[in-house]
């Protein structure tokens, strides 16, 4: 690639967040990288499907949970890989054999409770995943289109392990769920306003 075609490249990829080391990086994941980077200078709104395991796991979350997860990864934890949000679900970007191992430990922690964490997709080895493109469409954005909410910017980005999205599964589920030491209060129970007492 040219020096002046690198830099188109790169000042593309900028306007949205995506970096060209952040399309390296995902390009990289699939067999033919160069392939994908000349599909992206050429249609950088195109999405692509990409396979999961060498570079990356996903981890499919619904999107409202999965919001709750990233407030929890961001606020109170380390932060997170990528994220991008497709058919109103939230993928997020996970270090390779996250998706071999987190089931097991959500098993583990979910043993004999009920279920406040929804099913989570977990894609790895033998996966794929579409990938939005690195430049937003430049129709209106739908509530089901893909888009990157952290996109990718460097070519070795750090990936969340299966320990940390534990962590920030069980932490937006405690989050959801509001547990009150005191009884419900009693509908029919007479209250009596006292502060007009002297």
């Amino acid at each position: 690639m040219s020096d002046t075609r690198s830099e188109l490249f790169s000042d593309r990829f900028d306007v949205c967040g995506v970096t060209a080391d952040g399309a390296a990086w995902l390009a990289s994941a699939g067999t033919y990288p160069r392939s994908t980077l000349a599909l992206w200078e050429d249609r950088p709104d195109a999405p692509v499907v990409l396979p999961c395991g060498p570079a990356f796991d996903v981890v499919s979350v619904p999107a409202v949970f999965g919001r709750r997860m990233l407030d929890r990864l961001w606020d109170d934890g380390p932060g997170s890989g990528p994220v991008a949000v497709f058919r109103g679900r939230m993928l997020l970007f996970a270090a390779p054999g996250t998706a071999h191992r987190l089931p097991s430990l959500l098993r583990w922690e979910e043993c004999g409770r009920t279920g406040a964490i929804p099913p989570l997709l977990c894609h790895g080895n033998g996966d794929a995943v579409t990938v939005p493109a690195p430049l937003p469409t430049r129709a209106a954005p739908t509530p089901l289109g893909s888009r990157w909410l952290v996109a990718p910017d460097t070519r070795h980005p750090w990936l969340p392990g299966p320990e940390i999205l534990l962590w920030a599964a069980v932490r937006a589920a405690r989050a959801a769920v509001r547990i009150s030491i005191f009884p419900p209060a009693d509908q029919d129970a007479k209250v009596y306003d006292v502060s007009r007492r002297r």
